[in-house]
């Protein structure tokens, strides 16, 4: 597929890196020493500005199958698509990024009426994406698939868990359940029956929502208070806050800015707001830090949410969550204590490979640790390698696993004599170089 990129970011620059081997990749960009960067990478680069016409006919918009704008700057984004549109006479896929609240009120929504397929909000994304592991206290991640029908959860193996120095093929999982993947240290394991779960591994756990609910109770320590401190007052803070009051949670807020401040207390009845600096120690031991069962910290500088998230941690927070902009700081918060670092660009990232593998069945594509594993759902087709026949008969690769299959409303953990069938959707755990044979399986 031809694919233009506009916005060579943080986020053009991740999206060209997973696409540019499969797919020929033109970057449009402004910026000078952005560009610097995209040119390390082996694609077309063109400076210049993507809602000029001139420079979408010089990236080659008339036969690209795929226009993705993801500059900084909504309505560039969204006259590049319009663009695009009008250039190729409706004949491009477009998805365009944008932030604000004035464009959009949901993480990924649909606009082909105003000339988009789709705009994707990564904050809004990424403040879904916390509410959901808040709502499971002891989780680090939490997914849905298939329309919630299967649930994923990655949860932290803390000492004296039932779990920790048990052989697999020990442990007796709630039906409809399985262990698809152990995180420990850097290495990612696929694992076996006689694999070992130790203290300090993050596991995660695929199955249907009443198994997960089961396999929560292993995790869970204490009963949830249902106290939220969030720090930071912008987009994904107010958004997340809305999406919290709704589940009846206990919310305060410190953010900086007064009018900002003024403008929550009003729109959102029964939060305390407190204006100030989510780094005052003074004010985070106000607010009771070790009566919270999570600190958020979602300002929109990532030293301050590191420092935020640190300083609640040694006055005794259960659980601390950081927003982290630059994905690549990621595992450096988690490695010196920040129990869940959460970045808004997956969900951008995974929106638009999606869009390139809809020839494959993939229905949706989650990124895990860093993009160092995913979790695709797909639609088994008819003619393709993977359908009727037992799945120990399908040369499957080595660094990937069918975690479940649904079939109709049946939800089945696999087995080597389980046999998939067209039109079943199957959730598939692999690590990140084994994606492609995986594809090869469902075309």
């Amino acid at each position: 597929m031809h694919i233009i990129i506009i916005g060579a970011g943080d986020v053009g620059y991740h999206l060209a890196k997973a696409l540019y081997q499969d797919h020929e990749v033109v970057i449009i960009e402004k910026d000078n020493d952005t560009i610097e960067q995209a040119r390390g990478l082996d694609v077309q680069v063109i400076h210049g500005n993507g809602a000029n016409i001139k420079v979408l006919k010089q990236a080659g918009v008339e036969k690209s199958g795929l226009v993705v704008a993801v500059t900084g700057h909504d309505e560039l984004n969204i006259v590049a698509c319009l663009a695009a549109k009008l250039l190729t006479g409706n004949g491009t896929k477009t998805i365009a990024m944008v932030s604000s609240p004035d464009y959009i009120d949901e993480p990924i929504t649909m606009r082909e009426k105003v000339g988009m397929n789709i705009m994707i909000c990564p904050e809004l994304s990424l403040a879904y994406e916390m509410y959901q592991v808040l709502s499971v206290p002891s989780a680090v991640d939490v997914q849905d698939f298939v329309g919630g029908l299967v649930k994923m959860i990655e949860f932290k193996v803390k000492e004296g868990n039932v779990l920790v120095n048990k052989l697999l093929k020990e442990i007796e999982f709630p039906q409809c359940s399985m262990i698809s993947a152990i995180f420990r240290e850097n290495d990612i394991i696929i694992p076996g029956g006689n694999d070992i779960i130790y203290s300090g591994d993050r596991v995660v756990m695929i199955g249907k929502e009443e198994a997960i609910q089961e396999i929560r109770k292993w995790f869970e320590v204490s009963n949830q208070s249902k106290k939220v401190l969030v720090v930071g007052g912008g987009t994904v803070g107010f958004y997340l806050i809305e999406l919290l009051r709704k589940k009846n949670f206990d919310i305060t807020l410190v953010e900086k800015d007064l009018k900002r401040c003024e403008m929550i207390a009003e729109s959102l009845p029964n939060v305390m707001v407190i204006n100030g600096d989510g780094t005052n120690v003074d004010i985070l031991s106000d607010v009771n830090i070790p009566g919270m069962d999570a600190v958020v910290s979602v300002t929109n500088s990532d030293e301050k949410n590191l420092l935020c998230s640190l300083l609640a941690k040694q006055l005794g927070a259960i659980k601390v969550m950081a927003r982290v902009d630059r994905t690549e700081y990621t595992q450096l918060f988690e490695m010196v204590g920040v129990d869940v670092a959460m970045s808004s660009r997956e969900a951008t990232v995974n929106e638009v490979l999606k869009s390139t593998l809809l020839k494959t069945g993939i229905q949706s594509i989650t990124t895990l640790e860093g993009e160092k594993a995913e979790v695709l759902e797909l639609t088994a087709r008819e003619g393709s390698k993977i359908v009727k026949k037992p799945l120990k008969s399908v040369k499957f690769p080595k660094g990937a696993i069918v975690s479940t299959v649904v079939h109709g409303n049946s939800i089945i953990v696999p087995d080597g004599n389980t046999q998939i069938h067209p039109d079943d959707r199957v959730i598939v755990f692999t690590k990140l170089e084994m994606v492609s044979e995986v594809e090869e399986l469902f075309k």
